[in-house]
């Protein structure tokens, strides 16, 4: 190519042909995306997209402006991924369970008691399952870019203190849109109903439910303490979550851009899951301080609630694809050292 250039500089005739074939250099051209979710500003979820937002600006020199839609009012989670796909919005942030509906193989990470700990997880959807997962997503009309966190999750409610698995029978319980929670709950006696997050509040409000389960920076950020009183410590599930653009958006993206969504989301997840954890320490003693009634439960009793799921587990391992199960627990043996 230098020759070429050198060519022109002396006025060299150059067929016409070659200088078609000459590769252009790609550039960040203007763009302005919607990027939605459910939480509400102040949470975990919505910090990790304001600084994707910040850094796309200042990466980009000011051409991609990434607009901020949180607190569901673009809609809930599963009418958000509809969106995506007919790029009617551009991104969303949501619990990668979530997508169960479009992908079976993302039943996997809603499973109970899955991970230990939030660095467990983090290995295990960086790692190869979770690289394999996203590359089930483009035939669905959606791009996955990395995975940020939620995290574990913990049961509320408005009746009494749930300190045993017996505590649970008949309990009507609000759980995300998704088979492995809805049958968790009914397999631990409570009543389950699928609801969007965005009218999550209402119903505790109005008693259409008698509780829910969310990690404790969602019962502080939505304010669920105004209409529960009671909280139990149950870490029945962890909630990686993941950070989605819709396929029409990205197929016009060109390489460099695409380079530079991949890397920014890579390092706002960084910053989304410490910012997560600090939050979800500091969550619970200011739960506890808002004068809601938090109760922890034994080892018995976990372990009675891990008994109580188990049957849960081989049903929906056989639905999601033994080889997925397989390859997910595998994942998490080596990880562990066994």
């Amino acid at each position: 190519m230098f020759d070429t250039l050198k060519k022109l500089a002396l006025g060299t005739i150059v067929p016409l042909a070659l200088l078609v074939a000459l590769p252009a250099s790609a550039e960040i051209r203007e763009h302005q995306l919607k990027f939605a979710a459910a939480n509400n500003k102040g949470h975990p979820q919505v910090t990790g997209m304001e600084k994707f937002a910040e850094l796309m600006k200042e990466k980009s020199g000011g051409k991609i402006e990434v607009k901020l839609f949180p607190g569901g009012v673009l809609g809930g989670d599963v009418q958000t991924v509809s969106a995506l796909q007919g790029g009617v919005i551009e991104m969303t942030v949501l619990n990668a369970g979530i997508l169960a509906g479009n992908v079976k193989q993302f039943g996997a990470v809603d499973l109970p008691f899955l991970f230990n700990s939030g660095e467990e997880a983090d290995k295990v959807m960086d790692g190869t399952f979770g690289t394999r997962l996203m590359e089930l997503l483009p035939e669905t009309g959606l791009v996955g870019l990395g995975y940020w966190e939620l995290g574990f999750r913990n049961l509320t409610n408005n009746r009494h203190p749930v300190t045993k698995l017996e505590d649970i029978n008949g309990l009507k319980i609000r759980t995300i849109q998704s088979p492995i929670p809805i049958e968790l709950f009914n397999s631990l006696g409570a009543n389950a109903v699928p609801l969007p997050y965005t009218e999550l509040y209402t119903a505790l409000e109005t008693g259409t439910v008698d509780g829910q389960e969310n990690p404790s920076a969602n019962i502080l950020n939505a304010k669920f303490f105004e209409v529960q009183k009671y909280m139990t410590v149950t870490r029945h599930q962890y909630n990686p979550q993941i950070v989605l653009i819709s396929k029409k958006v990205w197929d016009g993206l060109n390489d460099e851009e695409k380079a530079l969504f991949q890397s920014t989301a890579a390092e706002a997840r960084d910053y989304q899951r410490t910012v997560s954890r600090e939050v979800d320490a500091k969550a619970l003693a200011d739960i506890k301080a808002t004068g809601m009634e938090v109760s922890e439960l034994s080892p018995e009793e976990t372990q009675k609630l891990r008994d109580a799921v188990k049957p849960l587990i081989e049903k929906f391992g056989a639905e999601i694809g033994p080889d997925t199960v397989a390859a997910l627990f595998k994942e998490l043996e080596t990880i562990r050292g066994k």
